[in-house]
Order: structure tokens, then C-alpha cells, then sequence
């Protein structure tokens, strides 16, 4: 079991007030059940249950009370009443709707009880069956592939990982961190793969996982829908990570004949099940940035190990020294966005920026809503003078502030844009794209001190 960042997450949870039953979102094999578990042994008393298995099922088809629940379940898993606490995991919940609806009396009657539950295909199975989902009465945690840090602390780079918490990162260690930044991002977050990557690491041999974590959500298409639409999921599926990085329209989605709404659809669901994510872009230089549905999305595919294994960029990565000479940069454009989703609180997906005129149009890889602005964020590697989209944004915005992630060392730098405004710069090492706010924060800080 990795230790994770969601375990302190989870502590929080558990130390809350009130503290309703948790639902924990995530893919399949992003490592919900071992997290769990991992935070189970915290308690003096934890009892798991698998919905996939008839027998745990079965438990709530009985129409029993919540309190005849709860001893059903001790009494099915030979648990005693025990002194402290006693967390509950329902695993692959959606397979029960009667499970789904018992969790409103979990904690209107028994809120003693620490409940947990997860599940990966929730939404379309709900909406299939016609759950009626208890609103108000859970709360939510999401959870993705392994980020930058959990990977550093899979690997037992504990040095690295305390020079990671400087301000700004010491030069020193940037080629060290830049080298294990390219591998992650050449491996992925994958559970699965990281453990087997410990063991050998040789890339080469992880060709059978990928696979099989890909044909496992292939297999599950049948489970969302069924005739034209699960033919349709899976061609999205198949098609996605050519598309990853790149503005999409829905219709002929992957050189197909289907239409707007049939893509849509599909791809909404898949969305959903946190296979892949739609990035809508924003017009506007000011809080708040809201996303325009109107326009062309970009697409985000769930890990760049799965996307590199798929389209067969791995034995490129070697002939590559940075990510953004590599696949026209769309690797590193990926990377990021998948720490900074990782990094997200509510799995708020990230949001770019767009001008669209006819004769000049531009765009901006992320904006960051930070201290009141919104920050635009190039992952670029060209110098400072060749960031156009990035000096349009900033003629525009109320503020001076830009942040270009790249692969060398932090600097500041102020410039001019080409009409003349004020541009202060921060560059930024990508493998810092997770720990960009607090970054941000820490560098505010210091400035304020040193005004004062």
C-alpha cells in the first residue's frame, strides 16, 4: 500500500462536525479500496464490505432498519461490539441502490458510526437504474493517479521531497527532480504500474498492465450503456488519446460518423466515471472565470502513463531532453493539468483562456484563480519574449502577474509587453506545478515582509 495523500484528507473527515457518510469518487484502479484500508487500520474496530460479492449485497435487499443493518453486518462478518471507533467501508457501492439510499440513515441514526463508501461508475449506473441519491445527507472526496509527491514517496525520495517544500526550489536539486519528473510522466500514476515499476524499473515490462487497466474499462463499457451508445463510449474510449491536449468538436469525434449529441454523451459519461475530463475555456482576464460550454473543449485523458502506452510514445521519451520538445508539448500540457487536478480541493477541473478573433487569435495553457486574480499559466518552452498568448492575457488583466512552467530553474523576471504594460513573470519548474499556490503564497508573503 502507497501511502497517500487522501488519508489526510480522510483525517480531516473523520475529525468533522457533523460528519456525514463519505462517498470516495475516483476511476477504477486509482487505489480507493487500498487507501481506505491503509486508514482503517486507525481504527479499533473496521468492518469492509464488497458489494460486487452476492452475500455483502444481499444485506441491504432485507428492508431491515439501519440499527437491524448494523448488526446484520457484525454478525455477518463475526465482529463484536468493541470499545472506539468503528469505520464501515461499503466497497463498489454502486452495485446496491438499496445501499446507496441506507446511507441517509446512516447518519441520521447512527452517527456514531464512521461510514465510508466508494465506487467508480456511480453516476451512469444511477442514472440507469433511477437511484434516488441521498442530496445533503454525504460528502464527497475524489481521488485521482498517484501525483508527483506520491510518486517521490512511492520511490522513498524523502531527501527530494524535503527540498521540494523550499522556497523558492534550490537549483541543486533540479536536475535531480527534473530527471524523476520525466519518468513519472513517462510511467504515470497508475497503483498498479507504480508498484511493478518499484520492483523492476524497466518501463518496458509494464506493456501487460496498461493493457489490462485499458481493456478493464473497454469491459465496462457494457455497464454504462448498451447497443449504439456502448459501441459509441467505446470508439471515444479507443479515439481519446490521440485527441488528449487538443481542442475537440464533438462532431466526428476520432474520425467517426457520429453526431454532436451521440459524442457528447458519450464523452459526458466518461467524465463522469473520471476516465477522461472536458476542459472549457474562459474569455475573461477577471474573477470570476466562468467556463463558456459554447466553445471547443480540450481534452484531458485520466494518466499519462495510460496515454503514453496507447499511443506508443514511450521509447521516444528517451530521445527527448525536455517534455515540451516531445509530442509538440502536449505531454507536458497533460502532466500538468493532471497534478493540477490532483492538487484540486472539490475536483475542480483547470480552466484555460481564449481570444478568438479572425486575424488574431490566442490562448493560454491554464489560468488560476489566486488571491483574488486570475493567473495565467504558459507551459512553455520558448523565452519570455515569445509568449504572445500569455502577454495578450496580461494586457487585458487587471494585474501584472504570469507564470510560465518549464523545464528550468525558478526565476523572476520582469519585462514589457508588446503595448507596453508591466509584466512580472515567475518561472517555474513543472514538476512544481502541484505546489504553484502555495509557491505563489510564500513569494506574496515575502514581498509583503520586505515592503513592510
Amino acid at each position: 500500500m502507497f501511502n497517500r495523500e487522501i488519508v489526510q484528507k480522510l483525517e480531516k473527515w473523520a475529525a468533522s462536525s457533523p460528519r456525514k457518510p463519505l462517498i470516495l469518487r475516483g476511476a477504477r484502479q486509482v487505489g480507493k479500496t487500498s487507501a481506505v484500508n491503509l486508514f482503517g487500520k486507525s481504527f479499533e474496530t473496521f468492518i469492509s464490505l464488497n458489494l460486487e460479492k452476492g452475500e455483502d449485497r444481499r444485506l441491504f435487499e432485507q428492508g431491515l432498519s439501519v440499527q437491524d443493518l448494523g448488526q446484520a453486518i457484525r454478525l455477518h462478518k463475526n465482529v463484536s461490539p468493541a470499545p472506539g471507533r468503528t469505520l464501515l467501508f461499503i466497497d463498489e457501492i454502486q452495485h446496491s441502490a438499496e445501499a446507496i439510499g441506507m446511507l441517509r440513515y446512516f447518519f441520521e441514526e447512527l452517527p456514531e458510526l464512521f461510514v465510508i463508501s466508494a465506487g467508480s461508475l456511480l453516476d451512469p449506473l444511477i442514472r440507469q437504474k433511477k437511484v434516488s441519491f441521498p442530496v445533503g445527507r454525504v460528502s464527497f472526496l475524489y481521488m485521482y493517479p498517484l501525483s508527483f509527491r506520491e510518486y517521490l514517496t512511492a520511490l522513498g525520495e524523502t531527501q527530494l521531497l524535503e527540498q521540494m517544500d523550499k522556497i523558492p526550489f534550490p537549483d541543486f536539486a533540479h536536475q535531480t527532480a527534473l530527471g524523476h519528473f520525466h519518468r513519472y510522466a513517462l510511467v504515470g500514476g497508475m497503483p498498479e504500474v507504480i508498484q511493478n515499476y518499484l520492483k523492476t524499473r524497466d518501463v518496458a515490462s509494464l506493456g501487460d498492465i496498461y493493457h489490462s487497466l485499458l481493456a478493464t474499462y473497454l469491459d465496462d463499457i457494457e455497464k454504462y450503456e448498451s447497443g449504439t451508445a456502448s459501441r459509441i463510449i467505446r470508439h471515444c474510449i479507443e479515439t481519446a488519446p490521440a485527441e488528449t491536449g487538443r481542442r475537440i468538436r464533438f462532431e466526428g469525434f476520432g474520425n467517426s460518423n457520429y453526431k454532436s449529441r451521440e459524442v457528447g454523451e458519450a464523452l459526458r459519461t466518461l467524465e463522469q466515471v473520471m476516465l477522461l475530463y472536458l476542459l472549457y475555456p474562459t474569455t475573461s482576464t477577471e474573477l470570476p472565470a466562468s467556463r463558456n460550454l459554447r466553445k471547443s473543449p480540450r481534452l484531458q485523458f485520466l494518466d499519462s502513463g495510460l496515454l503514453n502506452y496507447s499511443m506508443r510514445l514511450q521509447e521516444h521519451y528517451f530521445t527527448h531532453e525536455t517534455l515540451h520538445d516531445f509530442y509538440k508539448g502536449l505531454i507536458a500540457e497533460q502532466i500538468v493539468g493532471q497534478e493540477l487536478l490532483a492538487a484540486s480541493e472539490y475536483h475542480e477541473k483547470p480552466i484555460f483562456w481564449v481570444r478568438e478573433k479572425k486575424q488574431s487569435g490566442a490562448e493560454v495553457d491554464f489560468v488560476l484563480p489566486h488571491q483574488g486574480r486570475l493567473l495565467p499559466i504558459e507551459v512553455k518552452s520558448g523565452k519570455s519574449g515569445t509568449l504572445r498568448s500569455l502577454h495578450q492575457f496580461v494586457e487585458r488583466a487587471d494585474h501584472p502577474y504570469a507564470v510560465r512552467l518549464y523545464a528550468g530553474p525558478f526565476r523572476k523576471e520582469e519585462h514589457k509587453t508588446p503595448l507596453g504594460k508591466r509584466l512580472i513573470l515567475y518561472n517555474v519548474p513543472y514538476f512544481l506545478a502541484s505546489s504553484l499556490d502555495n509557491l505563489l503564497n510564500q513569494l506574496s508573503k515575502r514581498a509583503t515582509e520586505l515592503a513592510g
